[in-house]
């Protein structure tokens, strides 16, 4: 089992977002994540779809999510918790909540060691203007796939 375990580690593909504009700059924060179904399909791989399994649970207001695993006869759990997002509050917790629980069972793991990237905007963010910049690429087109304008401009 212990061999399994350390197969959660292991890097998967994974995409860029954007996580924050500059106030200051024409430029984004990108981040890498991973989704939810990446953690299940991850779980699915490496363990079988019948030796793990996830609960969720309302503490003190709080969500938290565990996965399970069947390891040497008995259920062994981890749990977190998630914050909600900002297109549908309710899912987005439950499926950050999940993906931290895989955290700690190592899938997606690699991702905290990931450099942040930066990369140019249209404009920068005027909160009082209320603008969206988006990401361009070096000729100042609109970029519409993030992850493949990073992994192009490594």
């Amino acid at each position: 089992m212990q061999d399994k375990l350390k197969k959660l580690k292991e890097k998967i593909d994974f995409k860029w977002r954007v996580q924050s504009y500059s106030k200051n700059v024409p430029k984004a924060q990108c981040v890498a994540y991973i989704d939810a179904r990446d953690v299940m399909n991850k779980l699915d791989d490496v363990l079988g779809s019948e030796s793990w399994q996830d609960d969720y649970k309302l503490i003190d207001g709080k969500l938290l999510a565990g996965i399970g695993v069947y390891c040497d006869g008995q259920w062994v759990w981890k749990w977190d918790t998630g914050v909600e997002s900002n297109m549908e509050a309710e899912k987005g917790q439950m499926s950050d909540a999940f993906k931290r629980a895989g955290v700690k069972w190592g899938v997606g793991r690699f991702l905290y060691d990931l450099d942040i990237v930066f990369v140019d905007t249209n404009e920068k963010l005027d909160k009082v203007k209320n603008n969206y910049p988006y990401v361009v690429d070096s000729q100042g087109k609109k970029v519409w796939d993030i992850t493949k304008h990073i992994k192009s401009s490594k």
